[in-house]
């Protein structure tokens, strides 16, 4: 980790040069600087005033698709160079972003819809800045999980994003039986055409009576939630006739208690890290894959090693 005084800052300091495309006054952009900027995911009403004036300020705005983003600026009345990042060419665009950057251009990262990163291309990028230690700064604004968890009436404390499910019944069962016993509200992106059989392997997995929701074209003129058991969703969603445009967010809720983590497994998890890594790293990884607490992860690979030491001695 990089000390405090090494890290990156997008805060402007005295002495700085203007954007060279401008801003308001008061409110210049950082030149050098990706500008991480959420979009509407449907109404365009919910495009912010801070992310219009830097979409008409920076240099270059990487777009995942620029025929769309195109349009939306046009809407906005912004004019801007596009350039394309998206999941097929993003390793190739990073260099050529990083260099403009390098140059003084400060630039923005936008999705089609939403947040960009959050189930969409981008991280590759941030990943290279934070290598080169270059500055990055976030316009929020929309994102569709959010959204749809704000509404759903399910728990909010804590969450857990998947995202996507494999697109395939079986592959996509044996993901949703690897998240059946979390205690957290669950949240799904899914497309509509598969959302059908996306619920139909939930309910057999989770249940038929556990609580879910579904947001469809959230924000936009024909918005549409869910609310009820899984095989209420399912049937609601089954009998839109309208339901099979676009994407959309799933939600179901959580078992409401933690599960207590296999201490066999746990223990082998750990031994196999512990072999190749430091104990606190090896930790770290068996708590994620097992659900235990790092606490108790670290006391199993710790204990290892010590005994490692002493066998060696």
């Amino acid at each position: 980790m990089n000390p405090m005084s090494d890290i990156a800052s997008s805060e402007p300091k005295a002495g700085d040069k203007a954007d060279r495309r401008g801003g308001r006054a008061g409110a210049p952009l950082r030149p050098g600087t990706l500008y991480v900027v959420a979009t509407p995911i449907g109404n365009m009403g919910d495009l912010s005033p801070r992310a219009r004036e830097v979409l008409g300020s920076v240099a270059l705005v990487a777009a995942e698709d620029t025929r769309h983003t195109g349009q939306l600026l046009t809407h906005a009345g912004i004019t801007a160079r596009l350039v394309s990042l998206h999941e097929h060419n993003e390793a190739g665009r990073v260099d050529e972003i990083l260099a403009r950057l390098r140059a003084g251009d400060s630039v923005a990262l936008v999705a089609d819809a939403g947040t960009p990163l959050i189930s969409d291309p981008g991280y590759r990028l941030l990943a290279a800045l934070r290598a080169a230690n270059l500055p990055v700064s976030p316009v929020p604004g929309p994102c569709a999980a959010i959204a749809a968890l704000s509404v759903a009436g399910l728990p909010t404390d804590r969450f857990y994003f998947e995202g996507f499910l494999p697109a395939r019944s079986v592959a996509r069962t044996a993901r949703l039986q690897q998240l059946a016993l979390r205690g957290e509200t669950l949240v799904f992106y899914e497309s509509t055409n598969r959302l059908g059989g996306t619920l139909a392997d939930a309910i057999a997995v989770f249940g038929p009576e556990r609580a879910a929701a579904v947001g469809r074209e959230l924000t936009k003129l024909h918005e549409t939630v869910y609310r009820g058991s899984l095989a209420e969703v399912r049937a609601a969603v089954l009998a839109d006739p309208g339901g099979e445009r676009g994407e959309c967010t799933w939600l179901v809720a959580g078992t409401g208690v933690e599960r207590a983590p296999d201490e066999a497994e746990l223990a082998r998890v750990v031994g196999i890290l512990a072999a190749e890594l430091p104990a606190s790293q090896a930790a770290s990884l068996a708590a994620r894959l097992t659900g235990a607490s790092r606490k108790t992860a670290y006391r199993l690979a710790s204990s290892r090693a010590s005994g490692q030491a002493a066998g060696e001695d």
